[in-house]
């Protein structure tokens, strides 16, 4: 590959991706398309900002005009990685439009930029959030589990799965979806669990846990979420969806009290309030069919995981606290 369009660089999992590959594949220029929204910031790639293979432009994934110029030029993209997407969904809840304006509209005007410029690889970055919620003793998602999203950024997530899937099935699109997991790890933005608690409990406030804290989700760390990806951009099959999970399971309450336990706080701080609507109880993703075809398996044990994710923002609180002040200016 030459030349690749990572959309969403500047966020969380787009930011860990590009970390990776700008230094691991010199050879290859890395276009960043990035909105700089309030979980997208240019610090977050300021350690490889300067790289001689790299190269970030502002803008929104939905604006056709800045997307076709951006094809047209250098004779266009080897491959796009999508990571570009509203993925709050609390934000969701209270504001969905956005939700289907950037993840659907934007996925399309992506996809249709790539149809038209011959590009030989899309992937399309998606969530477990698409498969709705599993009982206690449902067997984890399957990339065959049907598509039952429970709330507007899931659904907004799933509309842009099909429409990867229509565009392959219509016009031979190479696209292949990933659905991954819970992410944890460096850069998430603040407002997410694990940080948000880590950040509530540094300042001896009240951990706001939802309900009664036994909603379970499937931990993945992100780098390890970053090296499926990459492996699936190398020598996914056009058309295939990869499911890419942690086996982690976890409650939140876990979490949380794992969270407190590492920073020597109290488990009295934990707080529980009313839970959000239609908050689905529990996420599992079986990755047998990654692991079986293409050879990837997690590198990160969980607790080890967890514990220098911890440790990451304890010694970068300056960073949370400069995201969250710009975030709210």
């Amino acid at each position: 590959m030459r030349r690749v369009l990572v959309t969403g660089g500047c966020g969380f999992i787009g930011c860990n991706f590009l970390r990776l590959m700008v230094r691991e594949r010199p050879g290859v220029e890395w276009v960043n398309l990035d909105a700089l929204t309030y979980a997208g910031w240019p610090e977050n790639t300021e350690d490889f900002a300067d790289a001689d293979n790299y190269r970030l432009v502002r803008g929104r994934i939905e604006d056709g005009m800045l997307v076709e110029a951006l094809f047209a030029e250098n004779g266009g993209f080897d491959a796009v990685v999508n990571f570009a997407a509203e993925s709050h969904v609390d934000r969701s809840i209270a504001g969905p439009r956005v939700f289907v304006e950037t993840n659907v509209l934007g996925t399309q005007t992506l996809l249709e930029a790539a149809h038209r410029h011959g590009t030989s690889r899309f992937v399309q970055v998606s969530t477990d959030e698409v498969y709705g919620s599993l009982g206690p003793e449902d067997p984890p998602f399957t990339e065959e589990s049907p598509l039952q999203p429970n709330s507007p950024y899931s659904a907004s997530k799933a509309s842009a799965d099909l429409l990867c899937r229509a565009y392959h099935e219509t016009y031979g699109m190479p696209v292949i979806v990933t659905r991954c997991s819970n992410n944890y790890g460096p850069y998430q933005y603040p407002e997410k669990l694990i940080p948000s608690f880590i950040r509530h409990a540094l300042e001896d406030r009240p951990v706001p846990l939802y309900g009664d804290g036994m909603n379970i989700r499937d931990w993945l760390h992100v780098e390890d979420h970053c090296r499926g990806v990459a492996l699936v951009l190398d020598e996914g099959e056009p058309g295939e969806v990869y499911n890419i999970g942690g086996g982690n399971e976890h409650t939140n309450l876990e979490i949380t009290g794992i969270i407190l336990d590492a920073l020597g706080k109290p488990q009295d701080l934990i707080s529980f309030v009313t839970d959000r609507p239609g908050h689905d109880r529990r996420y599992a993703i079986d990755s047998s069919h990654l692991r079986r075809t293409l050879g990837w398996k997690p590198k990160h044990a969980f607790e080890e995981g967890l514990r220098q994710t911890i440790e990451w923002y304890l010694q970068n609180q300056k960073w949370a606290a400069t995201v969250l002040t710009g975030a709210s200016a």
